[in-house]
C-alpha cells in the first residue's frame, strides 16, 4: 500500500497547470454591454478555460484597436463599422467574435418635440460625436425622406449627447445607445424617441465586436475565450436577476437606476453565439460604405472577420 501512497501523494501535490494569460481592452469603461465578460470572470469560466484574463479600460476610446494591431494585447473590443475603416486604411485587424449582435446606434429626438419624422429635419441642428460613420449612418436615414446632410445643420457636441438634446442645444442627435441615452432621459424624466437606422436605410450590423491582430492572434486561446463569452451570455439570458446582482457587486459605480435599465435593455442584444460569423452583414455593410464613399473599393468578408470554429 505504501507505494500506492506514495504516488497518490505526489498527484497531489502536483501544482495545477497554469492558466495562459490573456489580455482583453475594452472599448470603454466597464458598463453592461460589457456584461458577459465580467459574468464570466466573477463565475470562473474563464479559470474552467485554463485562462487567466486580464480586462483593460483604455484610456481614450481610440487605444483599442491600436492596441490590438500593434499585438499590445490579444483582444480589443471595437465596432464592426470602424472596423470596415480601419481594415481599409490597413490596420492589420480581424473580427473573431460578437459581443452586441445589434445596433444600438440610434437617431435620438425628444419624444415631444418638433421632429415627429425624419423629413422634420430639414433645417434643424442634428448633434453627433464621431465624424465619418455616423454622418454615412445619418446621411442613409436622411435619404429615405430625399433629405441629405446639406438639408441640415451639423454640431459637433463632443460626448454630451443627450444633454445636448435636452438643453435644445440641437434637435436630434446620431450616435446615442438607444440602451443608455433614452434610460438616462427618462430618469431625468424626459422623454425620447429613437429613429433605428437599420429601419431606414441601414444595413443592420454587429455593435459590439472582438478584434485581434490576424498576425500574431492565437485562435485556440481565442476560441476558449469565446467559449466562456457562450456559457456567461448563457448564464445572463437565463438568470437576469441573478447576473445582474453579480455584475453591480463588482463595483460601486455601477450600482444606479441608469446601469439597471441598460443590463435589463442588453440583455437581449447579446449575441447567443459569440463565435459565429454572417458573412452576409459584414459584406452588406462593407459595400454601404463603399456607396457612401468613405472607403476606395471593397474587401472580402475574409480580410474583415472569421469564424474561428469553422477553420
Amino acid at each position: 500500500m505504501k507505494p500506492m501512497l506514495t504516488a497518490l501523494a505526489l498527484v497531489l501535490a502536483t501544482p495545477a497547470a497554469a492558466q495562459d494569460e490573456m489580455t482583453v481592452m475594452l472599448d470603454w469603461f466597464v458598463n453592461p454591454d460589457h456584461g458577459p465578460i465580467i459574468i464570466a470572470e466573477e463565475l470562473g469560466y474563464f479559470a474552467e478555460a485554463d485562462l487567466a484574463v486580464e480586462v483593460i479600460a483604455p484610456a481614450d476610446p481610440s487605444d483599442p484597436p491600436k492596441m490590438a494591431a500593434a499585438g499590445a494585447v490579444d483582444l480589443a473590443i471595437s465596432y464592426q463599422p470602424q472596423l470596415h475603416l480601419q481594415v481599409a486604411e490597413g490596420m492589420p485587424l480581424v473580427r473573431v467574435g460578437t459581443l452586441v449582435a445589434t445596433p444600438l446606434n440610434c437617431l435620438l429626438v425628444l419624444d415631444d418635440g418638433p421632429v415627429a419624422q425624419i423629413a422634420d429635419l430639414e433645417g434643424r441642428k442634428v448633434g453627433f460625436s464621431v465624424a465619418g460613420v455616423e454622418e454615412a449612418l445619418l446621411s442613409a436615414m436622411l435619404g429615405e425622406s430625399a433629405l441629405g446632410t446639406g438639408d441640415i445643420e451639423l454640431v459637433n457636441v463632443n460626448w454630451s449627447l443627450s444633454p445636448a438634446l435636452m438643453s435644445g442645444q440641437v434637435d436630434a442627435v446620431i450616435g446615442a445607445f438607444r440602451n443608455f441615452e433614452l434610460n438616462q432621459m427618462e430618469i431625468e424624466d424626459v422623454a425620447g424617441r429613437c429613429f433605428y437606422p437599420e429601419e431606414h436605410g441601414v444595413p443592420t450590423y454587429d455593435e459590439l465586436i472582438y478584434i485581434a491582430n490576424p498576425q500574431t492572434m492565437d485562435a485556440g486561446m481565442i476560441r476558449r475565450f469565446l467559449g466562456a463569452m457562450e456559457k456567461a451570455t448563457q448564464y445572463i439570458v437565463n438568470h437576469p436577476r441573478e447576473s445582474w446582482e453579480v455584475f453591480a457587486a463588482t463595483s460601486t459605480e455601477l450600482q444606479d437606476e441608469l446601469n439597471k435599465k441598460a443590463w435589463a435593455d442588453t440583455i437581449p442584444r447579446f449575441a447567443l453565439r459569440p463565435e459565429a460569423l454572417d458573412a452576409g452583414r459584414y459584406a452588406r455593410f462593407e459595400n454601404f460604405l463603399h456607396q457612401a464613399g468613405l472607403i476606395e473599393g471593397t474587401r472580402p468578408v475574409t480580410a474583415l472577420a472569421v469564424d474561428l470554429g469553422a477553420e
